[in-house]
């Protein structure tokens, strides 16, 4: 499959794009979509769900409200929120390594506040 051109880009975890991408397969299943004739499920449609279930961590009202959550804070922009959700570090260090090409360094305080967040939609 080609792609001509993208129409539009959004944000999205895991657990949000896990949901679409069942919706898509369910669309195919059906037959609502006019450009897939066939019945069958593509192999990348397949794998890229499988994907999506096996590092999905949170369900999606939780990523939702985590991604609002950490989106609040006051170092961490909406593409780095995102991917704390997909990843849910457990350390110090995962975040660390999730901020290493941002210009500034957080502060121990600011990555426990981080954790303290993630700890709560555990």
């Amino acid at each position: 499959m080609k792609v001509k051109k993208i129409i539009s880009e959004d944000m999205m975890t895991l657990p949000e794009l896990r949901v679409e991408l069942i919706a898509i397969r369910e669309k195919r299943s059906v037959g609502e979509l006019d450009d897939e004739p066939s019945r069958s499920i593509p192999y990348e449609l397949r794998k890229s769900i499988d994907h999506a279930d096996s590092l999905s961590k949170c369900s999606v009202e939780t990523a939702k409200s985590l991604l609002v959550d950490l989106a609040s804070m006051e170092k961490t922009k909406p593409e780095i929120a995102c991917r704390i959700v997909n990843i849910m570090p457990q350390s110090r260090d995962e975040i660390r390594a999730i901020y290493a090409k941002e210009r500034f360094t957080l502060l121990p305080e600011d990555l426990d506040q981080i954790l303290d967040t993630l700890h709560k939609y555990e």
